[in-house]
């Protein structure tokens, strides 16, 4: 079904609804193929107002489309209007509305908005990891990295890991800020990766990069290297920490495994009647 290039009369969307062959599936059809062709939202609007006068009633699922198309196209006039009627209508949203809602507020110039928002959201329900990152990137965005900060370490509390994505917009937006607290908190992302053991791809790593050698008063010069199998970088000669447990620490592990996991505390739960 090919989305129409203008909005339609009642009789034109009646006229094409008995054309298909599954009409009571007509509705969400052509909004999937809309949200797929981007086509104008006055059309996917034009056939809500359709919707409502023959149905008296708009389902869920079909405001949700109409969001994701919304957002799709930073509407926010209409997003704002589509989550006051969700609002009236809906005690809960689920989080895949909140999501769109949220993202497409931290997008705008409204995004204080979405704070607020994600502010009702944790009455309710644990944010998802989008919400938090789209007021993360929207704090960031506008220099508000205690605030994003904040958010991120709310985050991490909660064992919700973030992307890659929010990581790097950290050092993004960061670059040739003063002061020793940002970049502290900096240094502590670079310590998670590394506690973790998570690498950073190409695009972040040359984010790094060009953070550290934006830092007001230092001196940081940044290259691409390829580690020798010693261990060692060919540019600053420094030795590599071996990720390979030592033999103490292999038995401290062991040790732990059997005493905490296989044994344990519990051993009704470790045992059967039997």
């Amino acid at each position: 079904v090919q989305p129409p290039e203008k909005p339609l009369q009642a009789e034109e969307w009646n006229k094409l609804r008995e054309d298909f062959q599954l009409p009571e599936m007509f509705e969400e059809v052509m909004l999937n193929n809309m949200i797929r062709c981007n086509s104008p939202v006055d059309v996917a609007k034009s056939l809500l107002t359709d919707v409502a006068k023959r149905n008296g009633d708009i389902a869920y699922n079909m405001l949700v489309k109409y969001l994701t198309l919304c957002v799709q196209q930073g509407q926010v006039s209409e997003i704002r209007d589509v989550y006051d009627i969700m609002k009236v209508r809906f005690k809960v949203l689920e989080s895949g509305a909140y999501n769109l809602i949220i993202k497409g507020l931290s997008n705008s110039d409204q995004w204080r908005m979405a704070l607020t928002l994600l502010e009702e959201v944790k009455k309710t329900m644990m944010p998802s990891r989008t919400c938090y990152e789209s007021c993360i990137k929207a704090a960031s965005r506008h220099q508000e990295m205690k605030l994003a900060f904040e958010l991120y370490k709310e985050m991490l509390v909660k064992d919700v890991v973030p992307t890659f994505d929010v990581l790097q917009s950290f050092f993004n937006f960061s670059r040739g800020m003063k002061g020793a607290e940002v970049q502290k908190e900096l240094f502590g992302i670079l310590l998670y990766l590394r506690e973790n053991q998570i690498y950073p791809h190409k695009t972040f790593m040359r984010s790094i990069k060009l953070w550290f050698e934006s830092i007001p008063g230092g001196n940081w010069r940044g290259h691409l290297t390829n580690i020798k199998d010693s261990g060692q970088c060919p540019v600053c000669k420094h030795q590599l920490e071996d990720s390979n447990l030592t033999e103490e620490e292999y038995s401290n592990l062991s040790e732990r495994i059997i005493r905490d996991v296989i044994h344990g505390t519990d051993t009704f739960r470790k045992t059967s009647p039997k």
